[in-house]
């Protein structure tokens, strides 16, 4: 869009500008960033034609407007917003809206629908379409300021201190705009004073100093870089936040007390797989004493099997250590596995299940800090920092999710938004009302809000540019329509479950080919879940997991279903931590629905205990296209000799207690005694078809 080469620049024989060279793209918002007396506004001038450079060249889209006039430049694309604001006090606020398109001589019908696209996007300069530009409001003036370069419809909008004498909500009111502007496709070059504002709203900055270009590079990377918020931000504390000018402006919205990025690093220290090889095998030994000697589950399946402590002397040791599955958690309810005193047991979690029988681990409080850690790990993975406010809209209570997401997410130093899951219309007020950049779900309440927000038409209007979800699988397919559909966010499938801390036990990179496992924490095996035998490297499997750390209740070889494959080698990202395919499915016929695990068996159980419905049934689960929604329909037979006059008495009753018991809502249908299939084998109940298309 825009590269300047060498610029120098004058006013008389002082020089203001040394050998500046800068480049944006089409759609980029770059800052300029920089104390009084930099050169900023200096160099929008030059770039404007308002001064003729000295030396050097000014090229818009390739072709060079270096010596073009102000009304020349305006006719190529470009319109200023200047510092100061500098309406025309006696002249209406359309009156000065139409000056910003003077150039162009559009006709009146146009003029016209120029003037209500910026009343639409600033609807106070609509309700005061006639008051002199005079008697606005600061504020308001600066909107104006900006409406009026708007009317030109800019391929390049400059921006010179909009913020600028503005208090704090209305500066914050300004850059939601300015945001706005840029989700909607707006290049945008934004010359500010507030480092930290102009920094935390574009995409790339460059950092002036004495008329010089002194450092170049990504926003978010300048803002954290501790050396240069010293030098552009000045020092703060609680006690008196004015020693910056972030502080001085009042701009509480960004803290600096929150610990830098960079100095925070959650990923493992090893140099190399051989050092984290080493690392496995001491937990490895630690995990199998520390069960030996607290669980008495675990004394009595490791004495079953031959193994005391001291066999384990390498990682192929494992494969000697027996398995455990989720039967033996459901039978050692309440508190299975549990290898630890209770006085050192700080929380419970649960996973889903029927009543009763739902999988229950315990914590303690080493257990909770290695959690909260490695689920920083993910955020920080998937480029999530201080300056971010994540909107976390999964289940909190007994469930695991919302506590993860929402410790790590505070570990990290980002603003936590914990919503939790479901009311469409609250989740959508705060993404507009609190700019939620980070959102956090299931895939398909991803989707869900994606087509809302799509049929709301508000995509260039929320600050979403990160969607992390788990809990179910996703396609290709659907990963696309969701980034498209919010506007272009980038999507992160975070893996974990409640028996293995919980979410966040590893997540996909930027690369976006592959999920990072936190193997400094659990050991990954794939095995045939036939023969319970390794698999080679880079075949699908069954993930068995072992932890290395965990107090409370410890893993060995649990068994999680899920089917997946090791992805050798080092990821092209850089990270040593290995790493598996997205879950391609189940080894056994659980049934995850709406983030909750369903066992046939339990829908079984519930509607044997309705008097009139018949044993044979079906269990097909869909997914709505438009809405992204699951559903899931039970084709269940009557009993025989049962009329069909009982059919809505027997729907609602069963309905109610799969309520009730499982907390999921399904529909029914009703069939003749024997219309469904029989089979010598295993009948199949379940028919999904959710996932149509590839998940890699």
């Amino acid at each position: 869009m825009l590269r300047i080469e060498n610029l120098n620049a004058h006013y008389g024989a002082a020089q203001a500008l040394f050998d500046i060279d800068l480049e944006m793209a089409a759609g980029e918002t770059l800052a300029l960033v920089g104390a009084n007396g930099a050169g900023k506004s200096t160099l929008l001038k030059c770039i404007m034609g308002l001064l003729r450079p000295s030396q050097g060249r000014i090229l818009l889209e390739g072709r060079d407007v270096t010596a073009a006039s102000p009304a020349q430049m305006v006719r190529n694309g470009l319109a200023l917003s200047p510092e100061g604001r500098e309406v025309f006090p006696d002249l209406s606020v359309r009156e000065n809206l139409e000056l910003g398109a003077l150039v162009q001589k559009p006709g009146r019908k146009e003029l016209q629908a120029r003037c209500d696209e910026i009343y639409q996007r600033f609807p106070r300069l609509g309700e005061r379409r006639e008051q002199p530009a005079g008697t606005l409001s600061g504020g308001e003036q600066q909107m104006l300021a900006m409406g009026r370069a708007l009317m030109a419809r800019p391929k390049l909008l400059l921006l010179d201190e909009p913020s600028l004498g503005l208090a704090p909500l209305i500066t914050d009111e300004i850059f939601a705009i300015i945001h706005q502007l840029a989700r909607a496709g707006t290049s945008i070059l934004l010359v500010e004073q507030n480092a930290a504002r102009a920094l935390s709203a574009a995409d790339n900055a460059c950092l002036l100093a004495n008329g010089r270009v002194v450092e170049k590079g990504a926003a978010r990377e300048l803002l954290g870089d501790p050396v240069l918020r010293a030098a552009f931000l000045g020092s703060a504390s609680n006690s008196n936040p004015a020693a910056s000018r972030l502080g001085a402006a009042g701009l509480t919205n960004i803290r600096l007390e929150k610990p830098d990025m960079r100095q925070q690093n959650f990923m493992p220290e090893f140099n190399s797989e051989e050092e984290l090889r080493d690392h496995q095998l001491r937990g490895l030994q630690w995990t199998v004493r520390h069960a030996f000697e607290g669980s008495a589950f675990y004394r009595n399946r490791l004495d079953q099997a031959g193994i005391n402590p001291n066999s384990i002397q390498s990682l192929d040791d494992l494969r000697r250590l027996p398995f455990t599955t989720a039967d033996d958690l459901r039978e050692g309810y309440p508190f299975p596995l549990r290898s630890v005193p209770f006085e050192q047991v700080v929380r419970v979690h649960a996973s889903s299940g029927t009543t009763g029988k739902r999988k229950v681990l315990c914590y303690t409080q080493k257990d909770l800090d290695d959690w909260t850690r490695f689920f920083a790990r993910c955020y920080q993975m998937a480029g999530v920092t201080p300056l971010d406010r994540v909107q976390i809209a999964v289940g909190y209570g007994v469930w695991t999710a919302g506590m993860g997401f929402q410790l790590g997410c505070e570990k990290v130093g980002a603003l936590a938004v914990p919503v939790g899951p479901g009311n469409i219309d609250m989740q959508i007020q705060f993404l507009l009302d609190f700019q939620s950049t980070v959102f956090c779900s299931t895939a398909s309440m991803a989707l869900l809000m994606a087509e809302e927000i799509h049929h709301r038409g508000i995509a260039d209007k929320i600050a979403v540019n990160k969607i992390i979800y788990g809990s179910e699988r996703s396609s290709r397919s659907m990963r696309r329509k969701i980034s498209e559909l919010f506007g272009g966010a980038e999507l992160f499938d975070i893996t974990g479950l409640t028996e293995l801390y919980g979410p966040g036990t590893g997540i996909e990179c930027r690369e976006h080919d592959c999920i990072h496992y936190w193997g400094d924490y659990y050991i990954l095996e794939i095995l045939d879940p036939e023969t319970l035998q390794p698999v080679p490297e880079g075949e699908w499997g069954e993930m068995v997991v072992t932890t290395l750390a965990k107090e409370g209740a410890p893993l060995i070889r649990y068994r999680t279903r899920d089917i997946t494959r090791i992805i050798p080698g080092r990821c092209a990202c850089g990270s040593l931590l290995p790493r598996h395919s997205r879950i391609k499915g189940r080894s056994d016929d659980t049934i995850k629905f709406r983030g909750v695990n369903i066992y046939p068996s339990s829908i079984e159980t519930i509607l044997s205990a309705v008097p009139g419905l018949g044993s044979e049934y079906q269990i097909h689960l869909t997914r709505g296209e438009s809405s992204g929604r699951d559903h899931m329909r039970l084709v269940v037979e009557r009993a025989e000799g049962v009329s069909r006059e009982r059919g809505a008495e027997l729907i609602h009753e069963a309905v109610h207690q799969i309520k009730k018991q499982l907390l999921v809502s399904v529909d029914i249908e009703l069939v003749d005694y024997g219309e469904l299939p029989r089979s010598e084998r295993k009948s199949r109940r379940v028919f999904d078809t959710r996932i149509q298309d590839e998940i890699v």
